[in-house]
């Protein structure tokens, strides 16, 4: 079998886009992308590809799936046919083998530090209530402009003083020592003892691209210079620095949605941008700008505009990045802020249109930006201003794309009033000494690889029979071809409205008005799940139709484990269940992209819509279930026409469950 390991990286490397794109021309429309469907002729464009959600969807013939399910449709292959494809297209290499028991044990360990991780994210926001944590964070965040929505949303929290409080309380709902200290959330000293990193501290929690805390960073309130100002998660299994980006969670949709990402330093940069209404922004806080940031920025978009403070090492910080974005084969835009000011001060300082404004107008290319910070240095010296020429020069070397390094080139002629050839020849010379680079340390690193299998080879030639995996999804979204299962169809379009809102936003909070029949004073709000799972209970319903009630069944198995919505979502849709992956993929399909969706979205917000047709599907399911009861009791009135005693019961029956349907018709404003 293809290790777990090496099927992350596979997954985590293969871009909707990118993929398709090898097969089809495709056309930003929106957030998404469309074309005419490589799956059945046509002449209309009907062929979806959503970079945010992964997957693409054919409104013409009902084929959708993710860029693995692309592959083997187009392809005609099976499912390890068509990893082992994608690891070729992005250079991953491919060693099987028979999963080990400490395999296992890793898989296993790895779900414990998650389960860890979001345990201490929701102490740090509980304790940023207590009395301390008002005293203390909650004074602090708000010292800095956040507003309680903001707190909420990025799950801010609070380090208790006491340095034994995360360990007790995580010993104490059965977390092992070992997992908080490999996670870094407690520190263990030589002679044993053990106590909590982040005590006294104010808590920012990091979220994986899935929505998971998988690290923290916590920032002292004191002024002592001893102390450090942040400390930060130690890499772990589940967490990599250099792979990590913050706010990526609550920026990627919008990423994809604008086709353009803000990348800022600091954690107080994103999310006061997010709090103003800029959120397209994260941060590579903790380190410095790597790669494996830039690809993850790239699974949603091939523009970045970098703003740094404009001090010299914002400066210095902005240059280096630039570099690597252009590297990568993406457009790089540049905005320095007026020194003094950092993204967080100065989205305080200004209103959101002020902000756009300054961003629009002051953003830069690479070229008028180096040009700009390093003609001031050079002077009128004509081997420092060759030598800033050639550094440009240089810098447009790493554009992969020819026609791009073209335009480069021609603006870099006109900027220096110097012929294009000799910018040509530098920047020849300058890709292929890169290449030739690059060429020895791929030689290198095969070479490396090779010596290490011949080792493995020697201490075990044993070979492993290929394990099965379970296939990805694909083929027609229609019940038949998906293998869904109808029973009820009179109740299908109701359970599978009320599933979707589950699966979709389930860990969404329905928060009503004071004046809501819903609103209960002093209660924490339900979440849609459980506001769903509560009244059918209360109703004494379930669904009628098993694919919708195996799915239900299954979320909420995965909702007690608490689970983050979008891993709920990835479990069931890459479920060994066929039918439950079938449901799953069919209910998180755009189904009005251009029309509905974005004219609904545009007028309200998701909670508003989530508070205002939750219910409505409820009492619409109630309605609808009451109209099967109806047609019972009316088949059963047909079949004892000689009982006057039965009839009279039935016909009784029927006029309250008559009076019940008006009641909840009226409240759905029908006639």
């Amino acid at each position: 079998m293809i290790p777990e390991e090496t099927v992350g990286k596979i997954l985590d490397a293969a871009q909707i886009v990118d993929v398709v794109s090898d097969f089809v021309t495709l056309k930003r429309r929106g957030a998404n992308y469309v074309a005419c469907c490589p799956f059945h002729n046509e002449k209309t464009p009907s062929f979806y590809v959503s970079p945010a959600k992964g997957i693409y969807k054919c409104f013409g013939c009902g084929k959708s799936g993710t860029a693995v399910g692309f592959v083997m449709e187009h392809e005609s292959l099976s499912y390890v046919e068509a990893l082992k494809y994608l690891a070729a297209k992005y250079h991953i290499e491919v060693r099987e083998k028979e999963e080990s028991a400490e395999d296992i044990a890793r898989r296993q360990k790895g779900e414990s530090l998650m389960l860890v991780t979001e345990f201490a994210g929701k102490f740090f926001a509980e304790n940023l209530q207590t009395e301390e944590g008002k005293a203390l964070g909650h004074a602090y965040f708000q010292s800095r402009g956040l507003e309680e929505a903001t707190i909420r949303k990025f799950g801010l929290g609070w380090g208790p003083t006491d340095r034994y409080a995360l360990l007790s309380a995580a010993e104490k709902a059965g977390f092992k020592e070992e997992y908080l200290v490999e996670t870094g959330l407690c520190i263990k000293r030589d002679d044993g003892k053990v106590y909590d990193r982040f005590a006294d501290r104010a808590i920012f929690p990091i979220h994986s691209v899935s929505g998971r805390v998988i690290a923290f960073g916590g920032r002292t309130l004191k002024t002592d210079k001893n102390i450090a100002k942040y400390v930060n998660s130690p890499e772990s299994e589940i967490y990599n620095k250099s792979r990590s980006l913050y706010g990526i969670w609550f920026a990627k949709n919008e990423i994809s949605r604008r086709d353009r990402c803000i990348l800022v330093e600091g954690y107080l940069d994103v999310i006061s941008m997010h709090q103003l209404g800029i959120t397209n922004v994260v941060a590579s806080s903790g380190t410095s700008l790597t790669v494996e940031q830039i690809r993850l920025i790239r699974k949603f978009t091939d523009n970045i505009c970098i703003i740094y403070d404009g001090d010299s090492a914002g400066i210095k910080a902005a240059l280096r990045g630039i570099g690597l974005v252009l590297k990568e084969g993406m457009n790089v835009k540049v905005v320095l802020l007026p020194d003094g000011d950092d993204p967080d001060s100065f989205s305080r300082k200004h209103t959101l249109d002020e902000v756009t404004a300054f961003l629009e107008s002051h953003e830069q290319d690479f070229i008028t930006f180096k040009t700009d910070i390093l003609l001031a240095d050079a002077g009128d010296d004509p081997i420092r201003k060759a030598d800033l020429i050639n550094d440009i020069a240089d810098t447009v070397a790493l554009v992969p794309d020819a026609v791009k390094r073209a335009m480069y080139v021609e603006k870099c002629s006109e900027r220096f009033d110097i012929d294009r050839r000799i910018l040509f020849d530098r920047i020849r010379y300058t890709r292929s000494e890169m290449l030739e680079a690059e060429r020895k340390q791929e030689q290198n690193r095969r070479m490396r690889e090779e010596i290490a299998a011949r080792t493995m080879a020697s201490g075990d030639a044993s070979r492993h029979a290929e394990e099965p995996i379970p296939p990805v999804q694909t083929g027609d979204s229609g019940h038949a071809a998906s293998g869904i299962r109808i029973e009820n169809p009179l109740l299908a379009p109701c359970e599978k409205e009320l599933l979707g809102f589950i699966v979709e936003n389930g860990r969404s909070e329905l928060r009503f008005d004071n004046d809501s029949e819903f609103y209960i004073e002093g209660e924490n709000p339900d979440t849609v799940a459980e506001f769903i799972d509560n009244a059918l209970a209360n109703d004494g319903a379930s669904f009628s139709n098993s694919a919708y009630r195996k799915v239900y069944d299954k979320y909420f198995e995965l909702y007690d484990e608490s689970l983050r919505q979008e891993q709920i979502q990835s479990r069931l849709l890459n479920s060994s269940d066929g039918e439950i992956a079938a449901v799953t993929k069919e209910l998180l399909e755009d189904k009005y992209i251009i029309t509905v969706e974005d004219y609904r979205n545009s007028l309200t917000s998701l909670e508003t819509q989530l508070v205002i047709f939750v219910p409505k599907s409820l009492l619409a399911y109630q309605s609808r279930r009451l109209d099967v009861m109806m047609k019972e009791l009316s088949d059963e009135l047909a079949a004892s026409k000689d009982d006057v005693k039965v009839q009279m019961e039935l016909l009784d029956k029927m006029n309250r469950l008559n009076k019940a349907r008006n009641i909840i018709n009226n409240k759905l404003g029908r006639v």
